[in-house]
């Protein structure tokens, strides 16, 4: 029987610039009026089906892990939302492409709740440069007040 070690296992991990480590927690807020407009938004128009909605900005170096979904105030019947992430500087990247549903496909937001993040299928990914945290509308109209916060969880490995 032999014994196989990872090459780097003996390399210790730099633990980042802060004497408490590099572990990264950040909550988003999306918030709509009785009239599903977007709270803390550049518009004064109700949420659309089909509407993409930048809630905050992951920074680059970011090893995206989890995140919790939690609604609080549950919004207009049948709503839903996508959690992923695209580029501040609208380029794609080949080595780490923009995702949409990263996090969640379809979050029922009509209802109250907490989901952890419902995308399986993702590998961790380190963010290249930094990211619009989206939400992606979908199901009906904002039309009633409503609360999601997203709670994003990951390592922060510093600006590549």
């Amino acid at each position: 029987m032999s014994t196989v070690t990872k090459k780097s296992v003996k390399t210790l991990r730099q633990m980042g610039g802060t004497p408490y480590g590099n572990a990264w927690k950040q909550v988003f807020t999306f918030q709509t009026s009785s009239a599903g407009v977007f709270t803390d938004s550049d518009l004064t128009t109700a949420v659309q089906n089909a509407d993409v909605v930048r809630i905050g900005v992951l920074p680059a170096g970011l090893e995206l892990h989890d995140c919790l979904s939690i609604v609080s105030g549950a919004f207009t019947a049948a709503t839903t939302a996508d959690i992923g992430f695209a580029y501040v500087d609208g380029v794609d990247s080949t080595a780490v492409p923009q995702d949409a549903d990263y996090f969640d496909a379809a979050l029922d937001t009509a209802a109250t709740g907490r989901t952890r993040a419902a995308n399986l299928a993702v590998t961790p990914v380190t963010l290249p440069k930094d990211a619009y945290l989206i939400l992606t509308i979908g199901g009906a109209n904002h039309a009633a007040a409503g609360r999601l916060d997203v709670i994003v969880e990951g390592i922060h490995t510093g600006t590549p």
